[in-house]
């Protein structure tokens, strides 16, 4: 069976065509493409179906958005969170000629794909006593904070994760300490609502690094140069890792702080002994200062339930590609 899949993130896309035969998927055409340089995401498809050598005879398709996924009469529809893009599945099933095209939540697909993983795709924080068949939990930074839960299923044998799609990324973000509770009433003062999403996302950074330059006394000029860098999330935590900059180095501190804690409430949650999963864009970029920083003592701070934080593995997903398997996997066992 020829397949389709896709990952729509916030500031890319990854399209797959694939060959799946039982277990075995074997990748045809594969590409990344930047959103930018598209209006809208039927643009950005119908370019790699009409470059691509292997796009006749897919008969199946599978899209990941960053974003909630809604049933509506014609079938489904999802608005991307981050982008001013829509998607109607039964309009791009019309448009393409591929008969069957299920949208799904970017980390719903992340949660199938983890069972596609390597070991050597994923970098052990910590390691607890995993329980077989136990829930996981999904939590991700990158352009916005994603969120899902994977629950084991007996039936049809021999059983396998479903994957629960959310937008946990938007909960209310709780400061812990003075420090936070200054920062949230920094952000309040410029969004209407302030969520975890508006913290731990590269905006999120970015955010905290302003709000430490305008919040203590010493003014370092780095501050003009990070914002004026095409990425500035990417410049920021780059001069923290380099140790170049003391304001960078107390952004992406307490970004890790913050991310550790949310990780905890998210795996008291459902009782995560299945696993914890740290995905997204920036985790891998700074996996270093997340083994060394306050991530895992934040993530442990939970009074009593500590010890049943301790217990929970803890893995950051290093595969960039986890969506895009996940997506493939979705497709191939509807």
């Amino acid at each position: 069976m020829k397949i389709l899949a896709g990952d729509i993130g916030g500031t890319k896309t990854l399209l797959q065509i694939a060959e799946i035969t039982g277990e075995n998927r074997v990748v045809l055409d594969e590409r990344r493409f930047e959103n930018r340089n598209y209006s809208d995401f039927p643009a950005l498809l119908g370019e790699f179906l009409r470059s691509s050598t292997d796009a006749s005879g897919i008969e199946r398709a599978c899209i990941a958005v960053a974003g909630p996924v809604r049933q509506v009469a014609g079938g489904q529809f999802a608005k991307i969170t981050n982008l001013p893009w829509q998607i109607d599945a039964s309009a791009l099933s019309l448009a393409t000629g591929i008969p069957w095209i299920s949208l799904i939540n970017d980390f719903q697909a992340v949660g199938y794909g983890i069972g596609a993983l390597s070991d050597t795709d994923l970098a052990v924080l910590q390691t607890g006593s995993p329980r077989p068949h136990a829930p996981r939990m999904i939590v991700g930074a990158g352009t916005g904070l994603g969120v899902a839960q994977m629950i084991w299923q007996g039936y049809p044998a021999p059983g396998r994760y479903e994957v629960i799609p959310s937008e946990g990324g938007h909960t209310d973000f709780a400061p812990v300490d003075e420090q936070q509770i200054e920062l949230l009433r920094y952000l309040q003062r410029r969004h209407e609502h302030v969520s975890y999403d508006r913290i731990l996302s590269g905006p999120g950074l970015i955010g905290i690094y302003t709000f430490l330059h305008e919040t203590t006394e010493a003014k370092p000029v780095a501050l003009q140069t990070m914002l004026e860098h095409a990425d500035p999330a990417a410049a920021i935590s780059a001069a923290a890792q380099a140790g170049t900059e003391p304001r960078a180095i107390a952004a992406l501190d307490l970004f890790a702080i913050i991310y550790g804690a949310q990780a905890g409430n998210l795996a008291l949650l459902n009782l995560a002994y299945g696993g914890v999963y740290i995905a997204g864009g920036i985790a891998p970029q700074i996996l270093t200062h997340l083994s060394t920083s306050g991530f895992m003592r934040a993530f442990l701070n939970k009074g009593r339930m500590s010890a049943l934080l301790a217990a929970m593995p803890v893995y950051v997903v290093t595969n960039p590609k986890v969506g895009l398997m996940g997506a493939a996997v979705y497709a191939a066992q509807q």
